[in-house]
């Protein structure tokens, strides 16, 4: 990891700067599939599926015999783990739906708004080297909250065209409506524009890699909603003096193992801690089996220095991390000046680990920088809030006069005529 020690403010921007991607080349390779799956549904998504995942898929659909299977299949420890923090989830969830409150903003002129479930809503989870049965909990469970009609799921099969038992499992407790055995660019093309077999959605969430967060910008162009933009995952650790280097390493490396295009980034304060957080991640990494990815996303990865305080939350509020965690005396204090971060753990015992599995907070966060004017998912990422307003004669009364006048200083004299023939 690189040290920067007291940057100028006016650096910071650059040495904040997350890996970039061959954004154009990327978008060229992605539209060529998504077309072909705008176009020939099914027989394009097995022809992708063929050539990226190794595996001839017959029939996509997974049948409730298979999810029984999985269930089956899996350890009872794991099975009991996965239950309680879905019990989590879910308590968190729930918390976050509010009731119609009626407001009357003039005598006779009620306004209301209700949050309407969106009716179809498309889940990617990854599969490969790191099976995301966790994210499976985080979209499911907000989606059945919020009133989702139709939840699809899509999934990368392993080479025998099987997806892993633990999504399965998860998608099966959640009460997933149709799980697909398709992945990477053509899940999320299929879903965006609807093939013979897997429905189209109306708003897609999950993550991905470079080509599926690419595809997912891409659909959006095309007018299905996305979750939120994305990039690679990233964590942010704030340590002062008091910090413990073992758990800070273990923070840092937790998420350099997602893949090697993560970024990790250490702000401290007291400079003594640097040598020793090295020397961990050092010691730690050595017995990771995913250790050669973890190192790479090291490489680009990066500990600053700063010179107290205010400047470390300054410079992390700029940053603005994915994840962030505060490894300090006070971290209820801090925590009141973060203004930018997609999901804060305070204190030495709250790792993003937590976060990620079973706290019961979603697991789904803004990325590159997104946290700056984004939110992760909640409830209210699956639900669409509409207006109401109803006005009564003397409501149109006390209320006609002021439309009136603005409509036609506006040049609108039909809007004002709407009213006029009311009254």
């Amino acid at each position: 990891m690189q040290i920067i020690k007291h940057p100028l403010r006016s650096e910071w921007k650059k040495i904040l700067q997350r890996p970039a991607m061959d954004t154009p080349s990327l978008e060229s390779r992605v539209s060529h599939i998504l077309k072909e799956i705008k176009e020939n549904g099914d027989e394009a998504v097995r022809r992708f599926s063929l050539m990226f995942d190794k595996v001839s898929i017959n029939d996509m659909e997974v049948s409730d015999a298979e999810v029984q299977q999985a269930g089956e299949s899996l350890p009872e420890n794991l099975k009991a783990a996965i239950r309680a923090a879905k019990e989590n989830i879910e308590r968190f969830h729930k918390a976050q739906l509010t009731t119609v409150e009626v407001i009357e903003t003039m005598p006779g002129v009620k306004c209301w708004r209700k949050s309407l479930p969106i009716e179809r809503v498309g889940l990617y989870i990854p599969g490969g080297t790191a099976p995301l049965f966790s994210t499976m909990l985080m979209l499911g469970i907000p989606a059945k909250i919020a009133g989702c009609k139709e939840i699809i799921l899509c999934s990368p099969p392993d080479k025998e065209g099987k997806l892993h038992p633990a999504i399965l499992y998860a998608a099966g407790l959640v009460g997933i409506t149709k799980i697909f055995k398709a992945g990477g660019v053509q899940a999320i093309g299929a879903m965006a524009y609807g093939t013979d077999t897997i429905p189209q959605a109306f708003k897609i969430f999950g993550p991905g890699n470079q080509y599926v967060t690419a595809a997912k910008l891409l659909v959006q162009k095309d007018g299905t909603a996305i979750d939120m933009p994305a990039g690679p995952s990233e964590v942010a650790v704030y340590a002062d003096g008091t910090a413990n280097p073992v758990f800070v390493a273990a923070d840092l490396l937790s998420q350099a193992e997602h893949g090697e295009d993560s970024q990790v980034l250490l702000v401290v304060i007291d400079e003594a801690l640097v040598q020793e957080v090295r020397v961990q991640i050092e010691k730690q990494l050595e017995i990771l089996p995913r250790k050669d990815m973890a190192a790479q996303a090291l490489k680009h990865s990066k500990i600053i220095i700063a010179e107290d305080e205010q400047v470390a939350i300054d410079l992390l509020n700029e940053y603005a991390a994915e994840h962030l965690i505060l490894s300090c005396s006070n971290p209820e204090q801090v925590a009141e000046k973060v203004i930018s971060a997609g999901s804060v753990f305070l204190g030495h015992y709250s790792p993003e680990s937590v976060g990620d599995y079973a706290s019961g907070t979603n697991h789904t966060l803004p990325t590159n920088g997104y946290a700056r004017s984004y939110s992760g998912v909640s409830v209210d990422s699956f639900v669409k809030k509409v207006t109401f307003q109803q006005l009564t004669k003397e409501g149109l009364d006390n209320i006609g006069g002021i439309v009136e006048l603005m409509a036609r200083a506006e040049g609108l004299d039909a809007h004002a005529n709407a009213v006029s023939v009311r009254l």
